[in-house]
């Protein structure tokens, strides 16, 4: 039975939509606590935790976004709230570790003014808590977000501030942030500042201690890094006219290793790595590179996974007299719309 028949056939048939969405509302706005609790802390952390493991599974869009900001005024909410002195800096270390989970839903849905105010926030709510690690993690976001909107210097300047201190960080965490300066150096062509980048991040990497990280940074494994620094060496190649070999091979690395759990990121980088392969090598076989990909963004609610198609479509539209290249853009304009 599909939708309108079930609610025909019942006695939400005499309800208009909007009628049903009040139905279900909340009839008063939850009771925030008085005073915090370690109970309280705990439920802000345990919702980062899902909120960020939802958006690396289905993106950002959708009922995650809806959950995210409203979990969002909840735990700002608890600021307000008496605190035990005992209690203060881990409850600001746990609103910036949900900040930094919603903040990355808003940029995956596009929502770049609530990304870049939710992010500052939570690096205030670091810097409160005296927390060097979450303060890194937030000034690492912003300088990707920065690259992804067309303002390198910008991004280059966020990852530079989340290095200062860097004897109090980890090895993983330095290879986050010089990684992120790679993205800004590439964005900018400037080759040499990039490869350097690079050599930074995968000599931290190779000193890393995951004993030494704290639980959010589980996610910048083999995998992520791989991916991650592909993306500098893709604008490289495509922007700066440089090899594509390295950029393939660490972008193949990213889909081959990445589990179902990053989706998201499994998706971006196999449509990096067949727009990369459609600019510099193998049309035919980044076409089918291609429809892999656009099975796998078919599932999320990503807006940046959709925008690479959109340029996966601008590559292969280069290569107007082969019909895979035209499938594979025919397939996109039908799939991902404006």
């Amino acid at each position: 039975m599909d939708r309108r028949h079930f609610l025909a056939a019942s006695s939400l048939a005499a309800f208009a939509p909007i009628d049903l969405v009040q139905l279900v509302s909340p009839s008063a706005p939850a009771q925030q606590p008085g005073t915090i609790t370690p109970l309280d802390i705990e439920q802000v952390l345990g919702v980062a935790s899902s909120i960020s493991r939802w958006d690396n599974s289905y993106g950002g869009g959708g009922m995650v976004a809806d959950i995210s900001s409203r979990a969002m005024q909840w735990a700002a909410g608890l600021l307000y709230a008496d605190c035990p002195d005992v209690l203060r800096s881990d409850l600001f270390a746990a609103v910036s570790r949900l900040g930094i989970a919603v903040g990355a839903t808003a940029f995956d849905s596009y929502a770049h003014d609530d990304a870049r105010r939710t992010w500052k926030f939570a690096a205030d709510c670091s810097e409160e808590a005296g927390d060097w690690h979450l303060r890194a993690k937030t000034y690492s976001l912003l300088a990707r977000q920065a690259v992804w909107v067309g303002e390198p210097d910008e991004g280059l300047t966020h990852a530079e501030k989340g290095l200062v201190r860097s004897d109090r960080l980890t090895a993983t965490e330095r290879a986050m942030l010089h990684t992120a300066r790679a993205r800004a150096f590439a964005r900018m062509k400037n080759v040499k500042d990039t490869l350097a980048a690079v050599g930074q991040a995968d000599e931290a990497f190779a000193d890393r201690d995951t004993s030494e990280d704290p639980p959010w940074m589980a996610y910048y494994d083999q995998p992520q890094h791989a991916g991650d620094t592909a993306h500098a060496l893709f604008d490289l190649a495509v922007l700066a006219g440089q090899d594509p070999g390295k950029a393939g091979e660490r972008f193949w690395a990213a889909v081959q290793g990445h589990d179902p759990a990053f989706a998201r990121s499994r998706a971006m980088s196999r449509t990096k790595l067949a727009s990369l392969m459609m600019a510099k090598g193998d049309p035919r076989q980044a076409a089918v590179i291609g429809h892999d990909a656009l099975n796998e963004v078919g599932r999320l609610t990503s807006r940046r996974a959709a925008d690479g198609l959109r340029q996966l479509g601008r590559f292969a539209a280069s290569h107007p007299k082969l019909s895979d290249a035209k499938d594979l853009q025919e397939r996109i304009a039908a799939t991902v719309r404006a």
